[in-house]
């Protein structure tokens, strides 16, 4: 699919098979999903920009490459998106956060919004919105809707599983934002999981089952 990413290294593979299984435990769920957003943020940032900056190695001086530009911007969708965060702020520890508070009501499968908040910049900068699944599509098209509202118009969405709907929905309503995956699954059944999937990530994540 133009425009997806599938981040088919053994690594990620091995881990979003972790995932998967139900025997799982929270504890392991949680590490994982850390992990796996670690690994997807290597690729999502491979081609930002650098610069030669000037350092002093304890043998002489040299002209290094650094990241340049404003830091970006993790918009984790909340709560499941949190855990993904914080894997790529491992990466990023100066990474700007915004928030973006939508559930999916249960018989729409339509986004609700009850929280949004950003940085006051947020439109100058690259925003990586995180969350662990693409589903419908429905709440990663008003995640990205509501940030272009704000100015945002240089975004990347980052999920750790996709269904092949969800992806084109996302894909037809926003065609500037790329996506990387780390896994796609083909169906969703009439409650808008995925299927085979990795059931509830919000809820494997934070207990609530």
């Amino acid at each position: 699919m133009d425009g997806l990413t599938i981040v088919d290294h053994p690594l990620v593979r091995h881990k979003l098979t972790l995932l998967r299984d139900k025997n799982s435990s929270i504890q392991l769920f949680r590490a994982v999903v850390r992990e796996i957003a670690t690994l997807l943020c290597y690729e999502v940032t491979r081609e930002l920009p650098t610069e030669l900056i000037e350092v002093e190695t304890p043998i002489a001086r040299t002209r290094a490459p650094a990241l340049s530009g404003k830091k970006l911007v993790i918009a984790p969708i909340l709560r499941a998106g949190l855990q993904m965060a914080e894997g790529m702020l491992d990466l990023l520890p100066s990474a700007r956060l915004a928030h973006i508070g939508l559930y999916r009501d249960p018989l729409s499968l339509q986004a609700v919004e009850y929280y949004f908040k950003t940085p006051e910049d947020c439109a100058e900068r690259l925003v990586i919105i995180v969350d662990p699944m693409l589903a419908t599509g429905h709440t990663a098209i008003a995640a990205v809707d509501r940030l272009k509202e704000a100015g945002v118009c240089d975004m990347r969405f980052v999920c750790l599983l996709a269904a092949r709907p969800g992806a084109e929905a996302l894909r037809a309503a926003h065609p500037d934002v790329p996506i990387w995956v780390a896994g796609m699954d083909e169906q969703l059944n009439d409650h808008g999981y995925i299927i085979p999937g990795l059931g509830d990530a919000g809820d494997r994540t934070y207990g609530t089952r």
